[in-house]
């Protein structure tokens, strides 16, 4: 197994996110991946490995998001500290935001105006921007790129060991953490290697809207998650039950929403069904966003799963026989973030 380690992630480090109505410490943090590095280093189960410079990383990252939007990314940093020189000693977060054209607001006419910029490319004021957020994300990107090279080379497991995360990132917006949608990334580059069929497999907490909304209207990458019933958890506006696809991609989208306070027996029963419909789809190869906040003891989510229920997923993931991209995405209680990621991992190896 390949694992890829972003070695810019901490260049990406908040000092506070809108978090139910208030400026709190940021719940993602440095410190999440420094947990898994370290259990890495006392329970060795691959290869931790860099991703090389000569990637076409801008050509796949146009495969899944606008243009205008990396562009935004790239110059944000600076142009928030244009904006008002003071800037530089805090972080970016959106305070105004487009309502959908329905409801009169225009998109058609860019604002000049950063500050109206930045909320026309975020849809929530917990994704804090710094100096350091673009460097980081597409580090993460090359990561999840370099993944799935592998595993076309050959690779059974690759892993994208990386923050910031990825799944909340749309086509042309950036929330929930996430700038760069690591896993479509991934998808996208195992569909133009040669692949007729990829499956995404998100076993998040949250649903990962971003994921679902680039592959909506797809045939050719089946989208599937588990994640907390969006009509009390973040990101509430999508991961509903009867969001199955639309026109070539109807059939194609599968939620699996689950109240808070669920636990691991309702949760793999969920996750049978969740296998069935990717091995129903009989894809060439799997992508998994790996998110960890489904333990009983994250600060921000409500499932109860435990460290040893991990390594019980990664032997239902092996068991789908796929060549598998795994991408890290959630879980915020970091002091055990490392102990269950590497779970899945062993889980994995069988």
């Amino acid at each position: 197994m390949k694992i890829f380690h972003n070695t810019r992630h901490a260049e990406h480090s908040g000092r506070q996110e809108m978090f139910r109505g208030r400026l709190v410490d940021c719940h993602e943090v440095p410190q999440r991946l420094q947990h898994v590095l370290d259990e890495l280093a006392r329970r060795p189960v691959g290869a931790l490995v860099q991703p090389t410079a000569d990637l076409p990383l801008d050509a796949a990252l146009r495969q899944v998001h606008s243009a205008d939007y990396l562009d935004f990314l790239a110059r944000a940093w600076s142009d928030w500290v244009a904006l008002d020189p003071t800037n530089a000693e805090r972080d970016a977060l959106p305070s105004v935001w487009p309502l959908a054209a329905k409801h009169g607001f225009r998109t058609d006419a860019p604002p000049l105006n950063f500050a109206a910029r930045l909320g026309q490319y975020a849809f929530d004021s917990g994704t804090p921007l710094m100096a350091g957020s673009w460097a980081a994300a597409r580090e993460g990107a090359a990561c999840a790129l370099a993944a799935a090279q592998a595993v076309l080379g050959g690779e059974r497991f690759a892993m994208a060991l990386t923050r910031p995360p990825g799944h909340h990132a749309g086509p042309n917006y950036m929330g929930g953490y996430c700038f760069i949608n690591n896993a479509a990334v991934a998808a996208q580059a195992l569909r133009d290697g040669g692949l007729q069929r990829v499956a995404v497999l998100d076993v998040d907490y949250h649903h990962g809207n971003g994921t679902q909304t680039i592959f909506y209207e797809r045939s050719d990458v089946l989208t599937v998650s588990i994640h907390g019933d969006p009509r009390t958890e973040y990101p509430f506006f999508l991961g509903h039950a009867d969001e199955r696809g639309h026109g070539a991609g109807e059939g194609f989208n599968l939620n699996l929403p689950l109240p808070r306070g669920t636990g691991f027996e309702v949760w793999w029963a969920a996750l049978q069904t969740a296998m069935q419909a990717v091995s129903d789809f009989a894809p060439q190869a799997l992508v998994v966003p790996l998110g960890l906040d489904t333990f009983e003891g994250d600060p921000i989510s409500g499932f109860k799963l435990r460290s040893a229920d991990y390594l019980q997923i990664g032997r239902a993931i092996a068991a789908l026989g796929l060549p598998t991209v795994l991408t890290l995405e959630g879980g915020y209680a970091a002091a055990d973030l490392g102990v269950n990621t590497v779970n899945v991992l062993e889980g994995l190896r069988g």
